[in-house]
């Protein structure tokens, strides 16, 4: 399974998703992290930038490109939890504190298979 989380610089979840900075890509197989990879995507400066629907569409091909399963969230708009729930990318909001226990409590939690509160 392959999550997305904001992170920042601390290693903490930023509770910004749609104008994060960055964000962590989590591999978790068998109960464990796998691989982490931070990557600067700069949405907090791009949110405003272009045509209305263009962040969506910049968050969209960003988690389908990388074959995003799961998105951790402290909280996001109504219309972003709209659409990943479209593109099958599973929402767990409420993250907070250190992302990568995060993480691993959502995986443990079957995140996969329940949607993840809301």
């Amino acid at each position: 399974m392959l999550c997305c989380v904001p992170v920042n610089d601390d290693g903490s979840i930023d509770p910004r998703w749609g104008r994060a900075r960055r964000v962590a890509l989590a591999r978790v197989e068998g109960g464990a992290i796998t691989e982490w990879t931070d990557v600067e995507v700069g949405w907090d400066a791009l949110k405003d930038a272009g045509a209305e629907g263009a962040h969506h569409a910049r968050v969209a091909r960003f988690l389908r490109e990388r074959g995003v399963d799961v998105v951790l969230a402290h909280h996001m708009g109504r219309d972003m939890h709209h659409m990943l729930g479209r593109m099958g990318v599973v929402v767990w909001l409420g993250a907070a504190g250190d992302a990568r226990p995060a993480v691993l409590a959502a995986a443990t939690e079957g995140v996969a298979g329940s949607g993840g509160p809301e």
